[in-house]
């Protein structure tokens, strides 16, 4: 008799999860997204540590330009019209080739 009542509940049960099968997929797959998407929001808002920041940078050697070869180049361009045209360009649009 025991095992009569358990066929029953299981029979009910699986009749009701027959019936909202679609909106429990529905709610799982929602509830997937919303994870992610706060996941992800977390990932892309977490600033690294400052000793971080530090030992990156202090790995990295950084160019140096010589006051020299600052002004020789500011004097070239200011014998050159062309070269100055190709400058003023250059500072207007960075991303024209």
């Amino acid at each position: 008799m025991k095992l009569q009542q358990l066929l029953t509940k299981f029979k009910s049960t699986a009749i009701f999860f027959r019936k909202y099968a679609t909106f429990m997929a529905f709610v799982i797959i929602i509830l997937g997204y919303s994870f992610m998407v706060w996941r992800i929001n977390v990932f892309t808002s977490k600033e690294p540590a400052d000793a971080d920041v530090q030992n990156k940078l202090a790995g990295t050697k950084r160019p140096v330009i010589d006051q020299k070869t600052v002004d020789k180049i500011q004097q070239l361009q200011g014998n050159n019209v062309q070269v100055q045209t190709l400058f003023k360009q250059a500072r207007d649009n960075p991303f024209q080739e």
